[in-house]
């Protein structure tokens, strides 16, 4: 007895660069230049090559793409960093979400590593250039003599940094300046009468930390205060919790009524530990926090902080390696609107010094 025939239609073929090829009565070599942008084509093939391939709904795979073109079609990021500072680390995710907001719109992929530690990430480069999965990548958390800009020159990788470098670079730089936002919010606290004004960064390593801690010392040395007390830590919240505690136990004539944090977690993490001390923020403290993260709004109090746009930096570095790819220019820098200080109900005068 034969099996009943199966009630499942046939799915449809899905046309192939042949079909284009036949329809367009030309070969599959001159339709593969057509949709990879060769200008060896005349422009009346050219013309019946692309209306064959929409006549039959045919688009070429990124997998075809990448073999006959000899890209990968996507762009990398290397953190030397656990993978969940995707959720301690206010930064990273909107930053990612721009990023790949950039490349969706030319269906270009994003590929994410992460390495313990700085002295890991050599190889993750040379693995992911001697295995050809990216085009080029992006340089995060610059470092002072950074040793990544003669590895990835010596690879021939593609790259674009997160600001300037201290010395020269073949590439170019998506740049924020996060000086302004720094020198305002000291300002900010000196108006408010605070005198003591600590600052509570990240890693030295990083040429951003750096930076923003020179501009809050010669913010103070402008206005004739002392040297403030600058705590590092490792950008968490736990570090910035520890350091706030730190801060707090200084003796009361040197101890800070205000702080500086070089992202918002540290700073909400600070506002919990100055709580759980006993201190009313910003009654007894003041606290500034870097970034404008979503969350920092919804603190209490509001957390008053330094406005950058990961979104747009994240965006703007996925444009600018792209755009090297394509042109070659090494020598475009591209500028980000300025850092600017958002006042919210975390900072306010300085309380009485004889309470």
């Amino acid at each position: 007895m034969r099996p009943p025939p199966d009630p499942t239609p046939p799915r449809p073929r899905q046309p192939t660069i042949t079909d284009v090829a036949r329809l367009a009565g030309t070969s599959k070599a001159t339709v593969s230049f057509v949709v990879n942008g060769r200008t060896n084509v005349a422009d009346a093939t050219r013309e019946r090559v692309l209306a064959a391939a929409e006549t039959l709904g045919w688009t070429p795979s990124r997998r075809a793409r990448s073999l006959s073109t000899s890209q990968a079609y996507a762009l990398g990021l290397v953190f030397a960093r656990g993978p969940e500072t995707l959720g301690s680390d206010p930064f990273f995710a909107p930053f990612i979400g721009g990023f790949e907001s950039a490349l969706a719109e030319l269906d270009r992929s994003l590929l994410l590593r992460f390495v313990d530690g700085p002295e890991l990430e050599e190889a993750a480069y040379r693995r992911l250039h001697d295995q050809g999965r990216v085009d080029g990548v992006v340089l995060t958390d610059v470092r002072h003599d950074d040793p990544r800009i003669d590895l990835l020159t010596q690879l021939g990788l593609p790259a674009v940094t997160l600001n300037r470098l201290d010395g020269p670079s073949p590439f170019p730089a998506v740049v924020l300046d996060d000086l302004a936002g720094t020198a305002a919010a000291v300002e900010y606290l000196v108006g408010l009468g605070h005198e003591h004004i600590a600052y509570v960064g990240g890693p030295e390593l990083y040429l951003h930390t750096t930076r923003r801690r020179l501009a809050w010392q010669e913010a103070l040395e402008s206005h004739g205060l002392p040297a403030g007390v600058f705590v590092e830590t490792d950008f968490s919240a736990a570090g910035g919790a520890l350091a706030t505690t730190t801060v707090l136990g200084l003796t009361v004539a040197t101890r800070p009524t205000a702080i500086l944090y070089g992202n918002d977690s540290m700073a909400i993490a600070g506002i919990v530990a100055a709580q759980q001390a006993g201190l009313h923020v910003p009654r007894d403290l003041s606290v500034i926090g870097f970034e404008d993260s979503e969350l920092s709004a919804h603190v209490s109090p509001p957390l008053t902080t330094i406005h950058s746009d990961s979104f747009t930096w994240g965006r703007t570095a996925a444009e600018a390696l792209l755009e090297l790819l394509r042109t070659g220019d090494s020598s475009a820098e591209h500028t980000l609107p300025p850092a600017r200080l958002v006042i919210r109900g975390s900072a306010a005068a300085r309380a009485d010094p004889g309470r």
